[in-house]
């Protein structure tokens, strides 16, 4: 998709301040004369994420079409249509999109980008090119955008407002931990929360996202956790990883490996990341040991590799809005006790930023992997200092004083 003009942007800026989620697309020339739009990657897992529509569970061909009812919003009214979400069968089943109707008012034009808005399993277009969303929301005069917008924006206000006060209210007295373990806070906040444990990667709370963590550990705190893509890797599977670079540590009979990656330095196993962004992947290599001349580390072998915006996708789903939960500890009688003393609310990270604090070291991959008993795991994790150049937007509630 092509850089936003400044028309755009100021657009994109009001809707995150916001909190609104939604998701972009450029109408190309040829798409609009096909009436058919490539359904990127953002698309896909932002539909997916709304519960609207999964890609990847679609059959190919007309007869497996999904069909979604939609409004075009201007700046004044809004018209009723039907969206297509499907596969067709050429082309590998690449997944489409189309919004009907858009011709008949005068919507749009080649390289417009609009917003789609997902609400209670309806879509919402919005073109950003030519619809001046903030004087719409700061007029008088009331309008179907601006009846969605101020909705959008007070469930939001009343998801944080709500989760706060359920924190104050059970959580910042002495309480013990359901066990005395690394995840025992956080397992202790989201059951005291009524969150059940689950595998799901999306966020915890009402799309709010729960990162809980004892006050002494505000090292590094994990973003998400996310497998290498096995088919653009050489090695292919996280067993051969531990065949290869794994080690036996002491008291165990077999293999592991739990090391940390970072971008600017090899680890002792000569592991290390290398951003390509020019190739759109995050790799691990294998480095040598000694630096050159120049402190550089000369690169090996590769070993696995993610593809950037997969990443990025992670983090706008699992981040849009997360408490980062900070909490006292102490032990009586062999039980851990905790109390939250400090929360950071954080919002809308900027993918850009991921890249450069990968670059720089800030954010690191921890490998957790055992050749045996299987849970492996690829952990993602940032310097605590260095949130505030991943969320530009946040505020800290200090619950000391309560």
């Amino acid at each position: 998709m092509r850089t936003y003009n400044i028309f755009e942007t100021n657009n994109v800026k009001f809707l995150v301040n916001k909190q609104i989620e939604f998701t972009t697309i450029q109408i190309t020339e040829t798409g609009l004369k096909k009436s058919i739009l490539d359904a990127t990657a953002p698309v896909r897992a932002y539909l997916k994420e709304k519960n609207v529509h999964d890609y990847e569970s679609q059959l190919q061909g007309q007869e497996h079409k999904h069909v979604i009812d939609t409004y075009i919003l201007t700046e004044a009214t809004r018209f009723f249509t039907k969206t297509s979400l499907y596969r067709p069968v050429t082309k590998k089943g690449d997944p489409r999109l189309w919004v009907n109707k858009v011709r008949d008012v005068e919507f749009l034009k080649a390289n417009d980008i609009f917003a789609l808005i997902a609400h209670r399993n309806i879509l919402f277009v919005v073109n950003l090119s030519t619809v001046d969303i903030s004087k719409v929301c700061l007029s008088l005069i009331d309008t179907p955008l601006k009846d969605l917008i101020l909705e959008l924006s007070s469930e939001k206000n009343t998801v944080s407002e709500e989760l706060l006060r359920l924190i104050k209210d059970r959580m910042t007295d002495w309480m013990p931990a359901e066990v005395l373990a690394d995840t025992g806070i956080g397992r202790t906040v989201e059951s005291t929360l009524g969150i059940e444990m689950n595998p799901s990667k999306n966020p915890d709370f009402k799309g709010i996202e729960l990162k809980s963590h004892r006050e002494a550990s505000r090292v590094r705190n994990t973003l998400f956790t996310q497998t290498p893509e096995w088919n653009i890797s050489r090695i292919k599977s996280s067993k051969a990883i531990v065949d290869e670079y794994g080690y036996i540590p002491y008291g165990y009979t077999h293999k592991s490996l739990h090391v940390t990656l970072a971008a600017n330095r090899p680890n002792p196993q000569g592991l290390g990341l290398l951003v390509q962004p020019q190739l759109g992947l995050l790799e691990a290599d294998e480095f040598s040991q000694i630096p050159s001349e120049d402190g550089t580390f000369r690169k090996i072998n590769d070993v696995a590799a993610w593809r950037l915006i997969k990443l990025h996708e992670r983090l706008l789903t699992k981040h849009h809005e997360t408490f980062w939960i900070d909490a006292e500890t102490k032990v009586e009688s062999g039980r851990e006790y905790f109390r939250v003393s400090e929360i950071l609310h954080t919002k809308n990270p900027i993918p850009f930023q991921f890249d450069v604090l990968l670059e720089q070291g800030q954010i690191t991959v921890d490998f957790l992997l055992c050749r045996d008993s299987g849970g492996d795991t690829y952990s993602f994790k940032i310097n605590g200092k260095a949130k505030s150049l991943l969320f530009p937007e946040s505020v800290t509630y200090n619950l000391r004083a309560i």
